[in-house]
């Protein structure tokens, strides 16, 4: 019982409490989607999946004290309509400049995206980036949520929603309707849960070799545990492909750091998976789709305060060999976004520092080699290179780092 309590209070799994009819039923649901909440800080993302799932993603102390999402949030709930169920796993990503890498490691779990614009507000420096971020990851399934329409009249939403319209043009985002919503007052929130089970799924990959993506990793112990009722490490993330089940031997990429004579090495570890949690619920077996916490074998000290976050885990001996240059094909967007002035992206240089988001890994790498629409990259945190992998590129523009362009691992 103490576990399931313990798990239950995970940061990175927290869900409306389901009842006991709903907690059997949850294996069963085979179809779930990822969801993003992205927009500018203040336009309403944490309290609309609060209205979506009955919980605040925002437990952090620090977060509850300065009322922005600082990291990843996640919360989890089941939609039901005219017979049809869906499993969902909002992740609430932080919308402040600051905190871009955050969103973006946020951008490379989810399926589909809710872009909150607040009406009162309007489109404003990071709507314009989180949008390309989407795109950065191949998130082209969007829904735009024009929030806070209690705090304007009617003359003004009209023009906020035309001005939303004109924004989307030739975007991803084109397509997507656009919601007018109070997410404080309740208003509308049934139309989003329809839209949310209306989105097609892709069909998940189960027979390739697992690659679960680690956005979070700590400890759940509380202080002053006996030893004998304490728990392994805790993992956190999605599974992108493959399967995995209690019992499983892992081994996680890059992995943990080691000092020698001044140089700091990465060693891949090993472990074993003993427990499996969808929301609160305990599994045997997990399947992509949906936000997974793996209790492990792992010491506490390994995975405590994210130490693990950015890791890949999967069967031992199958991820690709750790390495600090990587080869990217890429393509640059026409314009900076994300400060208030827009300004060219100007071409890449050699010797040119760029941070990449690369899955839930942020690493800073110097351009070595260009040649056309392809650069090679020497990193400071190495990586695992998975062809095909989506990249973000971004630059240092004024002391911030803004998105530039996206690629892929060649």
């Amino acid at each position: 019982m103490e576990k399931q309590q313990n798990i239950e209070n995970l940061d990175t799994s927290k869900s409306k409490d389901f009842d006991s009819a709903q907690k059997s039923e949850l294996v069963k649901i085979s179809d779930m989607l990822n969801i993003g909440i992205v927009g500018h800080i203040d336009h309403g993302k944490t309290t609309l999946l609060h209205k979506l799932t009955g919980k605040f993603a925002d437990t952090h102390s620090e977060e509850l004290k300065r009322g922005i999402t600082i990291k990843l949030g996640y919360a989890d709930t089941i939609l039901e309509k005219a017979g049809k169920k869906r499993y969902i796993s909002f992740v609430d990503c932080p919308g402040h400049e600051m905190l871009m890498a955050t969103m973006l490691s946020g951008a490379a779990l989810i399926d589909a995206a809710i872009l909150v614009i607040a009406a009162n507000e309007g489109i404003k420096p990071q709507t314009r980036e989180h949008l390309i971020a989407l795109q950065a990851k191949n998130v082209n399934q969007i829904i735009i949520v024009q929030n806070k329409i209690d705090l304007v009249d009617k003359k003004q939403a009209l023009e906020n929603y035309k001005k939303i319209q004109e924004f989307v043009k030739n975007t991803i985002a084109e397509k997507a309707l656009i919601i007018p919503i109070s997410a404080q007052q309740g208003i509308n929130i049934e139309k989003i849960k329809e839209l949310l089970l209306e989105i097609p799924t892709t069909k998940r990959d189960l027979k390739s070799e697992p690659e679960f993506l680690i956005a979070r990793s700590f400890d759940i112990n509380k202080p002053g545990t006996k030893i004998e009722k304490l728990h392994g490490g805790v993992l956190a993330g999605i599974l992108k492909k493959g399967t995995l089940k209690v019992g499983d031997e892992i081994e996680i990429k890059p992995g943990i750091t080691e000092k020698h004579a001044n140089q700091i090495s990465y060693k891949p570890i090993k472990t074993k998976i003993t427990s499996i949690y969808r929301g609160n619920h305990s599994i045997k077996q997990a399947t992509p789709g949906g936000s997974l916490a793996f209790e492990t074998e792992l010491d506490n000290v390994l995975t405590k305060t994210d130490t693990l976050s950015g890791c890949i885990a999967s069967k031992p001996n199958t991820l690709p060999q750790i390495t600090d240059t990587i080869n990217i094909k890429f393509k640059l967007f026409p314009e900076v976004l994300g400060e208030e002035k827009t300004t060219k992206v100007e071409n890449l240089k050699p010797s040119e520092m760029l941070m990449l988001s690369i899955n839930t890994t942020i690493t800073v790498g110097q351009i070595k080699k260009i040649k056309g629409n392809e650069i090679e990259l020497s990193l400071k945190i190495p990586v695992i290179p998975i062809k095909g992998d989506s990249v973000g590129l971004a630059r240092n523009i004024h002391n911030h780092w803004r998105l530039i362009g996206f690629g892929e691992i060649l």
